[in-house]
């Protein structure tokens, strides 16, 4: 993706062609969704919206996006194709945002909206930076009088959601700064009403962080408030591990309905950690670990570790293995731990450094076993790997210690013991 400095007016991206990783058209842009903000704080950009065939739009996130150069926008891992509906708290920058009229900060005159521009930020994010406008009345044709100037995006007032009556999306500006973790613990405290609400107004992949930190109950609770076809969408954005456990929750037909309303590819392992014992390498496992090929570099291990969803633990080290490159994968050869990466040169080959001292787990593996295999060799994580030499997933130390925990440890935790948090300051925080 472009770098931090990196712009993008989007007007240019309208009609331009989306690819996916092996190069085959998807579709074309035909819009940007954007999450406005409270005051002068720049918009988030959430995603695009995107024509395939069958004129279907459907919502591709940004998150998704690894480059929007050269003319056309290139994606990585697996797109939902289900049809795109905007959400209350989400704004269509091209067609509701484009010719609209705002004030000038600087001067009170009236300025129409020509085009916004948005930015990559240090964080892998986009938000949008700059507005390109037209000073005087406007005409009839578009661009047909008076001055035009780019603004920065505080430059202007007219855009922003008001203090006041905004519900649900005043709730997402007061707390968008917050860790899953802290976010979590005042949901936990709020009413079940506005528990839903709250979920209801976060996007998907936030929503998943934040179950992914809740007690059970409170999953279950949340997830059964959300239309079948988002909650799909949002298990399909949890770690395969935490949507299981959380399937693994409800009554068998309702697991299995939101199953076949999530797209195969993510819903496989999902299905695979379901086979296992809850307490077992291949119960607790992550299917998504770093994977590379022998012949690949340490440069490209290097690339893959920085990818910033990557859990620190996951991010620890590489497993090389033959191909696919998807678990389960062809043979597993050994793995490469991050230390190792920082001290070989970049064009190094990775199987030329492989660690294959230490056996892997199968995925029978008990827990205890699996707590003694990490403590004794000082592992933040351990490969898994069946009979037959395929690589499984990987179980993180995380991962076990959320299982060593008392069950309802999460419950203590959010419940403020220790913090002094109560559900009276839960609520007035949340702007209740």
């Amino acid at each position: 993706m472009a770098g931090p400095s990196s712009r993008v007016f989007i007007s240019h991206l309208a009609g331009i062609s989306v690819f996916d990783p092996n190069g085959d058209q998807v579709g074309r842009v035909r819009d940007v969704v954007v999450a406005l903000r409270i005051g002068a704080r720049p918009p988030r950009v959430l995603g695009l919206v995107v024509e395939v065939v069958g004129r279907r739009r459907i919502f591709l996130p940004m998150t998704r996006v690894t480059s929007l150069e050269s003319g056309q926008v290139l994606t990585t891992g697996v797109i939902n194709m289900r049809r795109f509906e905007q959400r209350p708290t989400e704004t269509l920058v091209l067609a509701e945002l484009l010719d609209r009229r705002v004030t000038e900060t600087a001067t009170g005159a009236e300025v129409t909206v020509l085009d916004v521009g948005m930015v990559s930020t240090r964080l892998r994010e986009w938000e949008i930076s700059k507005v390109f406008v037209q000073r005087g009345k406007p005409g009839r044709l578009r661009k047909s009088r008076g001055e035009t100037v780019t603004l920065d995006w505080s430059a202007v007032t007219g855009f922003t959601l008001a203090e006041e009556g905004q519900g649900a999306a005043n709730l997402l500006a007061t707390f968008e700064q917050l860790r899953p973790a802290d976010l979590a613990s005042m949901m936990h405290h709020l009413s079940a009403k506005r528990r839903a609400e709250v979920a209801a107004a976060l996007d998907d992949e936030r929503l998943a962080d934040v179950l992914e930190e809740l007690p059970e109950d409170d999953q279950v609770e949340i997830l059964g408030k959300l239309q079948d076809e988002r909650a799909a969408d949002v298990l399909e954005a949890m770690d395969p591990d935490d949507a299981a456990d959380l399937l693994s929750e409800l009554p068998g037909d309702e697991a299995e309905r939101l199953l076949q309303l999530m797209e195969p590819d993510e819903a496989a392992p999902v299905r695979r950690l379901l086979t296992y014992e809850e307490n077992t390498a291949g119960g607790l496992m992550t299917t998504e670990p770093i994977i590379l090929e022998p012949d690949a570099t340490v440069a490209e291990a290097l690339a893959r570790v920085r990818v910033r969803d990557h859990k620190p633990a996951l991010a620890a080290q590489v497993y090389v293995c033959r191909p696919p490159n998807e678990t389960p994968t062809g043979k597993y050869l050994g793995t490469v731990h991050f230390q190792r990466l920082l001290r070989e040169p970049p064009f190094t080959l990775l199987g030329s450094l492989l660690d294959d001292d230490l056996d892997p787990l199968p995925p029978d593996t008990p827990l205890p076993l699996i707590t003694s295999y990490l403590a004794t060799y000082n592992l933040v994580a351990a490969p898994v790997v069946d009979e037959a030499d395929h690589l499984l997933g990987a179980v993180t130390v995380d991962d076990v210690l959320d299982h060593l925990l008392p069950e309802d440890w999460r419950e203590a935790a959010l419940h403020g013991e220790g913090n002094g948090t109560s559900e009276h300051e839960s609520e007035a925080h949340l702007g209740r």
